[in-house]
């Protein structure tokens, strides 16, 4: 069964479990338990746990990044794309993947450097929208740095929201950064 299982199949689970139990539980055993496989599988595909945890940091960067712009991309005109980003981004439960490895970044060098890679590449995505929209360079820039305070005060709060005050929360953000 290991050689049908690739990098990509050890990453999703690895994003899922850190999800749902934090960085600790990043280990080979638990890790190819949750598989059904020996742990030689999982170091078929990975060196050991270091290189592990490179890789899942770049595999959460390219899922919580990039893959979302590139469904925004695809899906939205250049007026709505803001509005496509918002509703993806702030669902009505905050993401737990966000939450952990922010956790994971405040005593890993390297998962630290991941995240500031990532806020700096989201930043520069919402500022290049709402430039777009016709705000200045300036007002671009200080409206996307409020738009992902206000994504990582969502996500860091753990608290979920009802479908109206969600829907609430979304027009408004937008009514704040477009006007």
């Amino acid at each position: 069964m290991a050689d049908q299982l690739s990098d990509r199949d050890w990453l999703d689970l690895g994003l899922k479990v850190l999800a749902r139990n934090g960085v600790t539980a990043l280990k080979a055993e638990p890790l190819a338990k949750a598989m059904g496989v020996s742990r030689g599988s999982f170091y078929w595909h990975f060196s050991d746990v270091e290189a592990f945890h490179t890789a899942l940091l770049e595999h959460w960067r390219e899922v919580t990044v990039e893959q979302i712009i590139r469904d925004v991309e695809t899906s939205a005109s250049d007026r709505g794309a803001l509005s496509v980003l918002l509703r993806r981004v702030f669902g009505t439960k905050p993401p737990a993947l966000e939450r952990a490895v922010r956790s994971w970044a405040t005593f890993d060098p390297v998962a630290d450097a991941a995240v500031q890679t990532v806020d700096r590449r989201r930043l520069e995505y919402v500022e290049g929208l709402l430039k777009t929209s016709g705000l200045s360079a300036d007002a671009a820039r200080a409206r996307a740095q409020i738009l992902y305070w206000a994504f990582l005060g969502f996500a860091l709060s753990g608290q979920t929201l009802s479908r109206v005050r969600h829907a609430a929360m979304l027009n408004e953000l937008l009514r704040i950064a477009t006007q």
